[in-house]
C-alpha cells in the first residue's frame, strides 16, 4: 500500500511493522520499490538493546536486520540514541528522494523507543538538490538531436514528473515517445506522438537517435535484442543519448552521449536550445500514425485479452489508475492498453512481483480516493493478498479488482505445455468461489463471462465506489500468448 501511495502521488509512502518476520514479510514490496524507483519508508523496531547481536533468540530477533535491509534498498539506519532521531529521519527523507528515488528503513530497539529525552526537532530540508546542468553535455545532445532525421524518445519512471517538458521536446523534434512499463503516460498515447511499445518497435527500424529519459532502456537493449546477453555499451544503428539523474546508470549501459540531470530541467534546456526547429512535420506524423494503426491491427489477435482491455479503457476515465498484476491480462496491457496521463499505470517493474497488484492498488486508491482505480489481476496473483479485502472493507477503499480466473498460473502452464511436453507441475489451481469469498468480507462481488458483461459490471462497481471484486471466468489455457509482442528481436510476422 505504501508503494501504491507513493506511485500514485510522487510523494513518500511510509509503513510500520514489527521487526524480524514483520520486516521480512515486506521485503518483496521493498524490492519492488527499489526496482521501480519509489520513495518508501519502512519503520520498524528491534530487540532490546542488550540483546542486539546476541543470538539469544529474543522475540523477532534476526542476526543482522539492518544489514539484511541494506542489501535490498537504498539505505537502512539504526537509531541507538533518541537524540539522533530527528537528524536520522531527515537523512532518511533526503536519501529517499535525492537522485534516483527509492526505499529506506529505520529501526529502533524497544528500550530506546521507551526512553525519555529532551530533544528538538530539526527542520526538514526545504528542497532536494539536483545535479547542476552540464551545458557541454546538453549542447552536444542538442546538436545530435538537431541532426537526427528520425529520433525516438523512450521514457522511464524518472520522466513521470516531466510530462510537460518531455511533450514539448517531442513536439520540437517530431519524435515519437514510448515506454515499456514505468514511463507510460508521460505523453498520452492518443497524442499524435505518443506510441505503444508495439508501435515503437515498428518505428525503431528507421530510428537514428534514441533519447532515453529516466529509463533503463530495457525494451530496446534487452527485449528487442537478446535477454541472455548483457549489452554494456549501446550498439546498433541508432545513437543513444541518456538523460538520467543517477550517474551509475551511465556505466550500466554506456550511451554515446550521457547527460547527468533531472529530466524536467534537461528537457527544458533542450527545448530552448532547439528553439526554431520544426514543430510539425506532416510526413513524420503520418509515419507514426501508420505505425500505431499497424500495431493495433496486429494486437487484435491477442484474445480474449484485447477485447476485455478495450472495455476497460472505454470505461475507466482518462485520469483513472490501472494496476496490472502479473497475469495474461497484465502482460497484454503492456502494449494493448493505451495510457493517457502520468502515474496512472502502476506496475511491478523489473522485479516481476507476482501478487503485488491488489495490495498496491489499495494504496493507490487510498492516496487518490476521488479517482477510479482498477487492478487487473489473475486468480493466482490475487490469492497472494486476498486477506486484504478485510482492510479494503474496514477503511472503505473503493478499489475495483478484476480477477481473470483461468484456474491456473497461465504463463507457467503455457511454458509447461509448450516446452515440457505438457508435464504439468503446480500450474493448475483449485480456487474458491471468488464472489462468495468477496461477499463474505463485506465487499461487492460480481461474476462475468464476456466483455459486454464486464462493461456493465465495471460501470456499476466504479459508480458504487466501494471495495469490489469482479471475477471474469476464462477457460483454462484459452488466452493467446502476448509474448511475441514483448520480446521482439525481430519484427513479428504480420507486424
Amino acid at each position: 500500500m505504501a508503494l501504491g501511495y507513493a506511485k500514485a502521488t510522487g510523494r513518500p509512502g511510509a509503513f510500520a511493522v514489527v521487526p524480524g518476520p514483520g520486516v521480512l514479510n515486506t521485503t518483496a514490496a521493498l524490492c519492488t520499490a527499489m526496482g521501480t524507483n519509489t520513495p518508501v519508508l519502512c519503520l520498524t523496531g528491534q530487540v532490546p538493546s542488550q540483546f542486539l547481536g546476541s543470538g539469544r533468540g529474543h522475540l523477532h530477533e534476526l542476526a543482522d536486520q539492518q544489514g539484511t535491509l541494506q542489501t535490498l534498498i537504498k539505505q537502512a539506519w539504526h537509531i541507538s540514541d533518541p537524540a539522533d532521531t530527528s537528524a536520522l529521519m531527515n537523512d532518511a527523507f533526503e536519501t529517499m528522494l535525492a537522485g534516483r528515488p527509492g526505499p529506506v528503513a529505520l529501526e529502533m530497539c524497544w528500550d530506546i523507543m521507551a526512553a525519555r529525552h529532551d530533544v528538538s526537532i530539526d527542520a526538514g530540508l526545504p528542497q532536494i538538490t539536483t545535479p547542476d546542468l552540464n551545458e557541454d553535455e546538453l549542447n552536444a545532445a542538442a546538436d545530435l538531436l538537431a541532426r537526427a532525421k528520425k529520433p525516438m524518445i523512450m521514457c522511464g519512471a524518472g520522466a513521470q514528473h516531466a510530462s510537460t517538458e518531455v511533450q514539448a521536446l517531442a513536439e520540437r523534434l517530431q519524435a515519437p515517445v514510448t515506454a515499456f512499463r514505468s514511463g507510460r503516460g508521460v505523453v498520452a498515447e492518443d497524442h499524435p506522438l505518443g506510441v505503444s511499445s508495439l508501435a515503437a518497435r515498428i518505428l525503431y527500424e528507421d530510428t537514428d537517435v534514441i533519447l532515453g529519459i529516466g529509463s533503463r532502456l530495457e525494451m530496446i537493449y534487452m527485449r528487442w535484442r537478446d535477454m541472455q546477453t548483457y549489452e554494456r555499451q549501446a550498439t546498433g544503428q541508432a545513437k543513444l543519448i541518456r538523460i538520467d539523474i543517477d550517474s551509475t546508470e551511465m556505466s550500466r549501459l554506456q550511451p554515446d552521449l550521457p547527460v547527468l540531470a533531472d529530466a524536467a530541467a534537461a528537457c527544458r534546456y533542450l527545448v530552448n536550445r532547439l528553439d526554431g526547429g520544426p514543430l510539425a512535420d506532416s510526413a513524420r506524423q503520418a509515419e507514426i500514425a501508420a505505425a500505431k494503426q499497424r500495431a493495433r491491427r496486429a494486437s487484435e489477435k491477442i484474445q480474449p485479452q484485447m477485447a476485455y482491455l478495450d472495455v476497460i479503457r472505454d470505461v475507466v476515465p482518462r485520469n483513472g489508475f490501472i494496476i496490472p498484476e502479473l497475469s495474461q491480462m497484465g502482460f497484454t496491457s503492456y502494449f494493448g492498453l493505451p495510457i493517457y496521463e502520468p502515474r496512472t499505470y502502476v506496475t511491478e517493474g523489473f522485479q516481476g512481483t507476482l501478487g503485488f497488484g491488489f495490495q498496491t492498488g489499495l494504496g493507490v486508491k487510498a492516496a487518490c480516493p476521488e479517482r477510479a482505480a482498477v487492478c487487473l489481476s489473475g486468480d493466482g496473483g490475487f490469492m497472494f493478498g486476498v486477506q486484504e479485502l478485510a482492510t479494503a472493507v474496514a477503511h472503505n477503499i473503493g478499489l475495483v479488482t478484476l480477477v481473470f480466473n483461468n484456474h491456473s498460473y497461465g504463463n507457467v502452464r503455457r511454458d509447461q505445455m509448450n516446452a515440457f511436453a505438457g508435464r504439468l507441475n503446480g500450474a493448475d489451481l483449485h480456487n474458491p468461489d471468488f464472489v462468495q469469498l468477496t461477499e463474505s468480507f463485506g465487499a461487492s462481488g460480481y461474476r462475468v463471462a464476456s466483455p459486454d458483461q464486464l462493461r456493465s459490471a465495471l460501470e456499476a462497481a466504479l459508480q458504487n465506489d466501494r471495495p469490489a471484486v469482479i471475477e471474469v471466468t476464462t477457460p483454462t489455457g484459452s488466452e493467446s500468448s502476448p509474448w511475441e509482442y514483448i520480446h521482439m528481436p525481430e519484427l513479428p510476422p504480420g507486424l
